[in-house]
């Protein structure tokens, strides 16, 4: 069984004003599906799950769902939160098949960076061109990282999905698609070469005219970011 596990109560009431009810009363509706069982509308405590959600493994690893004491497997598929207030407005979890592989993004954890021989190195810039990867696998094999060692990087080096070191049982579908799907994970570079490369592009070319300078020097307004996940 997962070693994360969430607790949920079934509700019968939906609809957008039993939603806004739930949230008035501190509760976060929800709802679990697949695996062949009928959709099952759900609530949580919004408190509780405010604080879940800012880990990582909530969006990666499989969790224990238990609802009204029955616990099944489940993987976090949305979570809706308010534009600007910090409310989780609405959640859906998936069931799991344990025979069934599934698709599943996870993070990539990088380590021993900076005892790297090009971490080491001043003027250097490593870059992490991606921070998760999809992978294919049994609910059972399902990573919730993966972990990239950097301890051999040098200067030059281009880390691809084709170098990442795989539990038995997991694969990236990416992969399958030919060599031009093979993308680079992590490089390092000198920083002058990422100096020129910033200054190439046709938005660094461009000079603005004064007026264009006086526009974007104008106050802009603009929506509240959406909190990112964590």
């Amino acid at each position: 069984m997962s070693k994360h596990t969430i607790n949920a109560t079934s509700r019968k009431d939906e609809g957008k004003g039993a939603s806004r009810r739930l949230r008035r009363a501190g509760l976060v509706p929800g709802i679990v599906y697949g695996a062949n069982g009928a959709p099952q509308p759900i609530q949580l405590n919004h408190e509780k799950i405010w604080l879940i959600q800012q880990n990582e493994w909530f969006y990666a690893a499989i969790l224990g769902l238990d609802i009204d004491g029955s616990v099944q497997k489940v993987l976090l598929r949305d979570l809706q939160r308010h534009p600007y207030k910090q409310l989780v407005m609405h959640v859906d979890f998936q069931r799991i098949d344990e025979n069934a592989p599934i698709r599943f993004k996870v993070p990539l954890h990088f380590v021993n960076q900076e005892i790297s021989p090009a971490g080491k190195l001043a003027g250097v810039v490593i870059t992490h061109e991606l921070n998760d990867v999809e992978v294919l696998a049994l609910p059972k094999d399902l990573p919730e990282f993966i972990e990239v060692d950097l301890s051999e990087l040098k200067l030059g080096d281009i880390v691809h999905l084709s170098s990442l070191k795989l539990a038995p049982g997991v694969s990236i579908p990416e992969l399958k698609l030919g060599k031009e799907h093979d993308l680079a994970v992590v490089i390092a570079k000198q920083a002058r070469v990422v100096e020129e490369e910033i200054a190439a592009t046709p938005a660094a070319a461009e000079v603005p005219s004064t007026k264009s300078a006086k526009a974007a020097a104008a106050p802009v307004a603009t929506a509240p970011a959406k909190p990112k996940k964590k």
